[in-house]
């Protein structure tokens, strides 16, 4: 799904697909119920799964939902941040910053998901973090290939190190409105897809 190669609406079996990737077929099926629940996939009948079509109405709420909850998660985690959290989290910032100068899209959703969740588990609320997951990963596909086709992923990867900077000065002002332009740019990389 990351490399584009299912596309919205078509449908696929986990027997094609554990054929297609050289692997048996329950790994496949457990996979597809894991992205049928993150709202990925949809099953079909006696046929397979469909790679579901978001609307632009769907990532308008999702934008929204993720406003709501995830700039006060935001600061509830920075303010539990350690010295050592903040080390860890510019490790990860840096292979964003990485896979985005390679333009490997999947390294930096990948890279980005870790960053981001890993930020959110500091909050010590794992439900809330759980929802924002299941929010990034019901989008995370939309408007990566044209951003790395020119050359922008490394604008997104930049504003993280802006956060941790913020984190680290305990600059919560300045996190939230980072956290805000930060969400507002991924909207926009949504409606670039």
């Amino acid at each position: 799904m990351v490399s584009g190669e299912l596309r919205p609406g078509d449908i696929y079996s986990a027997a094609a697909l554990a054929t297609r990737l050289g692997v048996s077929s329950s790994p496949v099926r457990e996979a597809l119920l894991t992205l049928v629940n993150q709202g990925l996939l949809e099953p079909v009948r006696n046929r397979g799964y469909r790679v579901v079509a978001v609307t632009e109405r769907d990532l308008d709420e999702i934008y929204e939902m993720r406003l709501l909850l995830e700039v006060p998660a935001t600061l509830s985690a920075g303010a539990a941040a350690s010295p050592d959290d903040l080390v860890r989290l510019d490790g990860l910032a840096a292979e964003i910053e990485s896979a985005a100068e390679a333009g490997d899209v999947a390294r930096f959703l990948e890279a980005d998901r870790r960053f981001h969740l890993d930020l959110l588990a500091l909050s010590g609320n794992g439900r809330l973090t759980g929802a924002i997951a299941t929010l990034r990963d019901q989008t995370r596909l939309y408007g990566l290939e044209k951003l790395a086709e020119h050359g922008r992923l490394a604008d997104s990867a930049g504003e993280h190190r802006e956060m941790l900077a913020a984190i680290a000065e305990r600059d919560w002002a300045r996190l939230e409105g980072q956290v805000k332009a930060h969400l507002k740019h991924v909207r926009a990389e949504w409606a670039a897809g």
